[in-house]
């Protein structure tokens, strides 16, 4: 399993936006530049987060996005799941990735406690923890 950039840098974004909350919405032009990240690919993060309803949305002069709640209210795991999808180290742990040899695999219960370690850490964080 490996977190892409759209994992990381939708985590740098709602990051960014917590920072500069000021209760003024931030443009894409603002945060492109502070997080190094080019328009069209933060167009496309800032979409999922906003589909997942993390984000706020106002067109127009004044317009841009800002953070629909405080930080200590997202979980970091829900961020990565809404950009990354499932955070699973192998596919047999999926509804849809069920073996046949499943119920003799040796390995599965190591995949099984991997998986568990994972979500517990990343549901344990807020964005507020990553702030601080």
């Amino acid at each position: 399993m490996k977190i892409s950039t759209k994992g990381r840098y939708a985590l740098r974004v709602m990051i960014d936006l917590a920072l500069n909350n000021n209760e003024k919405y931030i443009t894409v032009k603002e945060i492109s530049e502070r997080q190094e990240i080019s328009n069209k690919y933060l167009e496309q993060i800032i979409a999922m987060l906003t589909k997942a309803g993390y984000l706020e949305t106002a067109r127009g002069n004044a317009g841009g996005y800002k953070l629909a709640r405080k930080p200590n209210e997202y979980i970091i795991g829900d961020i990565l799941k809404a950009t990354e999808g499932e955070l699973i180290p192998i596919d047999c742990l999926t509804k849809e990735g069920k073996c046949e040899r499943q119920e003799a695999c040796k390995t599965r219960s190591f995949w099984k406690g991997l998986d568990d370690v994972i979500n517990e850490y990343v549901n344990s964080k807020t964005l507020e923890d990553l702030i601080k």
